[in-house]
């Protein structure tokens, strides 16, 4: 790096603006592990996400 011009170029850019949020319905939590579903927050009742709304089908499926 040559300092004898007296150039200063950053090494890094600057920071990429934050990401807005996307148009749309908002997607609810899962009741269990918090992580967002495939449901809107507006759907009534406990919501779940794929992977808990799966082992709660397995779970209740060898219960009887």
């Amino acid at each position: 790096m040559d300092e004898s011009n007296g150039s200063h170029e950053p090494y890094c850019g600057p920071p990429a603006p934050a990401p807005r949020e996307a148009d749309g319905p908002r997607f609810a939590n899962c009741v269990l592990c918090r992580k967002p579903t495939e449901y809107p927050e507006s759907v009534k009742g406990p919501t779940l996400c794929p992977v808990c709304e799966w082992q709660e089908a397995q779970r209740t499926a060898c219960s009887g």
